[in-house]
C-alpha cells in the first residue's frame, strides 16, 4: 500500500494545480455542486463552508452516475469514512466514521433516526440506494444536536423530493452478474400546495460465496416509499413520510446456509408553523423499526424507537437560535424457539429518554460562532450533558479557517446492558471530547478542505468472551487528518480524498480492531455529449481483526468503472463494472479465522426512463 498512498498524495497535490486557471468568480451557478447546501450539520440549510464542519455531500448526480448496488459502496473511501462487510449483497456491514465504531455514528433518513436498539448500529446493508436522492456525511460529534451515539458523526439519507408540476413518472429496469435483477419505479409531482413522491424497488441476486469453496449466498430486497406534504396559504405546512424495506438474506453459519428475514422501516408526520416573521415552530412524531427473524437459531428480535421532537427557530438578521425538546422511547421484543447462544428474554425491554437542547448560529462577518448545548435524562443510565463550540473566520472571500470543540456520548444498548451471558447493567455511557482545526478553500469551479482532529473517549464499551460481562475501557484516543478536493473543469468532474486515522486503545497502545488507518479515493467523470464515462479508484490500508493486533488483514485497491448513454429524450442506459480488476479483498474474518470474501468483478446494465 505504500506506493498506492504515494500516488494518492501526488493526486491530491496535483488536482488543485489542474484547476487553478479555472478559479474565477464569474459564474456562480457552477458553484452549487462544489459548495452545496447541507442541513445535517446545523439543523438548518447552510453552504458547506458556512457549516464550520467537515462535511461531504453525495448529490443526486453522483448517485445516478455511480448507481451502486449498496449504499456502503458510496461511502467507502470518503474522507474519514471506513467500511467493513461480511461479504457482498445484503451481508452485515459497518460504517466507521473517524475511527469510531458502527454504533458510535448516527444514521438518519429524512430526519428520522434508524438503528437497532439491541445491536446499536444501523443495518446499512438493507437500504436500496435507488430510493435516495442524496446523502450528507457530517464528521465530528453532534451529540448536542441529536443526542446519544453521534460520537464519530452523522449520515443522513434523503428520499426523492417531489418535482414541480407533473405527475412525473420514472422507471428503471436492469440486471447483471450473479443473476442479479433490479427494478424501480416512482411518481412525483405537485399542485395546489400539495407535493407528493411515491416509489418502489425490488432487488434480487443469487449472490456470491462468502467463504472460500462455499455456496452462493443470495439476497433480496423490496422497498416502498411514500412522501407527501401540503403548504397552506398561511405558510403552515404538514407532511408525512413512510419507508419500508423487507426481504431475506442468506449467510454462512459454521459452514451451513442460514437465512434471516428482515424489516427496516421509518415513518413520521410533521407540522411546521410560521408563528411570526422571525419565529417558526416544527413538531415531528416518528417511529423506526428494525426487525429480524433468524431461521438458523430460531430467534426473533424486533426493536422500535418512537420519537417526539419539537424545534423552535428564531431569526434576527443573520443570526439564528434553535430551542427544542425531544422524547424518545426504545423498546425491544424477542423470542427463541431453537438452540441459540442467546438464552432468555432481556431483563428490561423498554426505556425512555427526555432531552432539551439549544443552538445559536451567530454571524459577525468575517467571524462566525456556533454554540449548542443539550441535556439528556435516560432512565437506564442517567443524565448526560453535551455541548459544542465552533468558531470560523473568513481569511478572504475564498478561504475559511475553523476551530471547534464538541462532546458526545454513546448510550449502552440493550445488548450491552441486558443480553444474557454478556450484559452488564452497571455499564456507564461512553463519553467523548473532540477538538478540530480545519480550513476550506472555496472557489467557483473547485474547492479544497483539510482537517486535523483528536477524539478522546472515556468508558469505551467492549464485549468479552462468552460468560464474561461487557466492560468499560478507561480511555481511547483517535487522531486523524482528512484532505479532500473537488473540481469541475469544462466537462470533467473530479474528486479526491485521503484519510489518515490513528485509533488507539490507550491501555494497550494497539489499534482498534477492524479499522484501516489509511485510505484514499479518486472519482473521475467526463461528459461527452449524449455519453458519459467515469470511474472510481478506492484504496484501503491494512487492518487488524483482533484487539491484540496479531491477526492482520491486508489492504487493497478497487477500480469501479461506469458509462451512460442518453439515447432519447428522458431515456438513458447505464453500465457499471464493480471491482473491474477482479480483486479478491477482505475486511473481516469469521470467528474460526476464515476470510469473509467480497464479490469479484460484477457488471450491471440498466435502462431508465424519466428525469
Amino acid at each position: 500500500m505504500k506506493t498506492n498512498h504515494h500516488l494518492a498524495a501526488f493526486g491530491l497535490a496535483a488536482l488543485p494545480l489542474a484547476v487553478q486557471a479555472q478559479a474565477t468568480t464569474t459564474d456562480n451557478a457552477d458553484a452549487v455542486a462544489l459548495n452545496p447546501m447541507v442541513i445535517t450539520a446545523t439543523l438548518a440549510p447552510r453552504t458547506a463552508d458556512e457549516t464550520l464542519s467537515s462535511v461531504t455531500l453525495l448529490d443526486e448526480a453522483t448517485l445516478r452516475r455511480q448507481d451502486p448496488t449498496s449504499v456502503t459502496d458510496l461511502f467507502r473511501g470518503q474522507p474519514g469514512v471506513d467500511v467493513t462487510t461480511n461479504g457482498s449483497f445484503g451481508k452485515n456491514s459497518s460504517v466507521f466514521i473517524r475511527g469510531t465504531s458502527n454504533d458510535q455514528s448516527l444514521l438518519m433518513i429524512d430526519g428520522i433516526r434508524l438503528r437497532s436498539a439491541t445491536a446499536g448500529g444501523a443495518a446499512w446493508q438493507f437500504l436500496d440506494p435507488r430510493m435516495f436522492e442524496r446523502a450528507e456525511i457530517v464528521r465530528g460529534p453532534r451529540g448536542s444536536l441529536y443526542g446519544a451515539d453521534a460520537v464519530g458523526g452523522v449520515v443522513q439519507l434523503f428520499t426523492h423530493e417531489a418535482q414541480e408540476g407533473g405527475p412525473h413518472p420514472r422507471v428503471s429496469v436492469g440486471g447483471g452478474s450473479f443473476n442479479t435483477q433490479r427494478y424501480s419505479a416512482g411518481l412525483s409531482g405537485s399542485g395546489g400546495g400539495t407535493r407528493y413522491s411515491f416509489a418502489g424497488s425490488h432487488f434480487t441476486t443469487d449472490g456470491t460465496p462468502v467463504r472460500r469453496d462455499g455456496e452462493d449466498m443470495g439476497y433480496d430486497n423490496t422497498t416502498a416509499l411514500a412522501r407527501m406534504s401540503h403548504t397552506f396559504d398561511s405558510g403552515a405546512e404538514v407532511g408525512l413520510l413512510a419507508l419500508r424495506a423487507r426481504g431475506t438474506t442468506e449467510y454462512d453459519e459454521s459452514g451451513s446456509r442460514a437465512t434471516t428475514d428482515y424489516v427496516q422501516q421509518v415513518a413520521g408526520i410533521y407540522g411546521e408553523l410560521p408563528v411570526t416573521d422571525i419565529w417558526s415552530s416544527r413538531l415531528t412524531l416518528s417511529e423506526a423499526r428494525d426487525e429480524s427473524v433468524n431461521h438458523f437459531w430460531g430467534s426473533i428480535l424486533n426493536t422500535q424507537t418512537r420519537t417526539v421532537r419539537w424545534e423552535n427557530t428564531l431569526r434576527a438578521g443573520a443570526h439564528e437560535v434553535v430551542i427544542g425538546a425531544e422524547y424518545m422511547n426504545d423498546s425491544v421484543a424477542g423470542s427463541i424457539t431453537g438452540d441459540s447462544p442467546w438464552d432468555g428474554p432481556y431483563d428490561v425491554e423498554s426505556r425512555d429518554n427526555k432531552a432539551v437542547f439549544t443552538q445559536a448560529l451567530l454571524d459577525f462577518s468575517p467571524l462566525a460562532v456556533q454554540a449548542s448545548l443539550r441535556f439528556d435524562d435516560n432512565e437506564a443510565y442517567g443524565d448526560e450533558v453535551t455541548g459544542s463550540l465552533a468558531v470560523g473566520y473568513d481569511i478572504n472571500s475564498q478561504h475559511t479557517l475553523r476551530a471547534s470543540y464538541g462532546t458526545a456520548f454513546k448510550a449502552p444498548t440493550f445488548n450491552d446492558l441486558y443480553w444474557p451471558g454478556f450484559g452488564n447493567p452497571e455499564l456507564e455511557a461512553e463519553t467523548s471530547e473532540t477538538v478540530e482545526l480545519g480550513i476550506r478553500g472555496q472557489f467557483v469551479r473547485w474547492f479544497w478542505d483539510a482537517a486535523l482532529y483528536q477524539t478522546d473517549i472515556d468508558n469505551l464499551i467492549v464485549w468479552q468472551q462468552m460468560g464474561q460481562p461487557t466492560t468499560n475501557v478507561p480511555t481511547t484516543r483517535i487522531r486523524g487528518v482528512e484532505l479532500s478536493v473537488g473540481a469541475e473543469v469544462d466537462d470533467w468532474m473530479l474528486a479526491a480524498a485521503a484519510t489518515y486515522t490513528d485509533p488507539e486503545d490507550r491501555a494497550t497502545g494497539n489499534r482498534l480492531r477492524r479499522r484501516a488507518s489509511q485510505s484514499a479515493r479518486f472519482d473521475v467523470d467526463r461528459e461527452l455529449g449524449e455519453w458519459s464515462l467515469g470511474g472510481s479508484w478506492v484504496l484501503q490500508g491494512y487492518r487488524y481483526e483482533d484487539a491484540a493486533n496479531t491477526d492482520r488483514i491486508g489492504g487493497f485497491g478497487l477500480v469501479n468503472l461506469r458509462a451512460g448513454w442518453q439515447f432519447a429524450p428522458l431515456w438513458s442506459a447505464r453500465l457499471t463494472v464493480e471491482n473491474a480488476l477482479d480483486k479478491e479483498y477482505v475486511t473481516t474474518r469469521f470467528f474460526d479465522g476464515d476470510d469473509y470474501l467480497n464479490a469479484g468483478r460484477a457488471a450491471f446494465l440498466s435502462v431508465h426512463f424519466g428525469q
